[in-house]
């Protein structure tokens, strides 16, 4: 049910095309919510038809012309009702934890190199998310919605900093390979 919810918090900041949510998508609610164009598109006309999101009406006609919407005052109470509802944590499910653990019954080959290959998905990752917020946070931006936006990419920032620590340590528990290319 978060992809809707997704959809509204993103409308009510700014009314827009499915195509423009789309690219907001790719840009920054997609870091921590993705969703591919086509889901998008299939939620905007549910909202629509539930009666939480409206097109704004247009100068040209309709055929061809992009739909922008707006979020109604259902939708406003519906994603009010959704903030408000107290959740569970989720269960950590990571195919990568379940891969390591299983190397240890059926032996690590390949998985360096994997483990390699993750830290240095999580360090770019980690990079982008700090100019991101060099960019979109400076100090001055100190507004309550501001530094609630901040939380959630310091949730990003925070959890890419303890996966490049992590795999750094996983990676440290591999045997160094020799002078003559054999491993201990």
């Amino acid at each position: 049910m978060s992809l809707p919810h997704a959809i509204l918090t993103a409308l009510l900041e700014k009314p827009s095309s499915g195509l423009e949510l789309t690219r907001r998508f790719d840009k920054s609610i997609g870091y921590f919510w993705s969703a591919t164009h086509q889901q998008i598109y299939r939620e905007l006309g549910k909202l629509e038809g539930e009666g939480l999101i409206r097109a704004l009406p247009s100068e040209q006609p309709a055929r061809g012309q992009r739909k922008s919407y707006e979020v109604l005052p259902a939708g406003r109470a519906e994603l009010a009702r959704w903030t408000a509802v107290a959740q569970d944590p989720k269960p950590l499910r990571d195919t990568l934890l379940l891969r390591l653990r299983a190397s240890a019954v059926v032996g690590t080959a390949g998985l360096e190199a994997d483990l390699r290959r993750h830290l240095e998905l999580h360090r770019r990752q980690l990079a982008e998310y700090q100019q991101i917020e060099r960019r979109d946070f400076p100090p001055e931006r100190d507004t309550p919605q501001d530094r609630l936006r901040h939380l959630v990419l310091r949730a990003g920032i925070d959890l890419e900093t303890f996966w490049t620590q992590w795999l750094s340590h996983a990676l440290a528990e591999f045997p160094e390979p020799s002078d003559d290319g054999r491993t201990g």
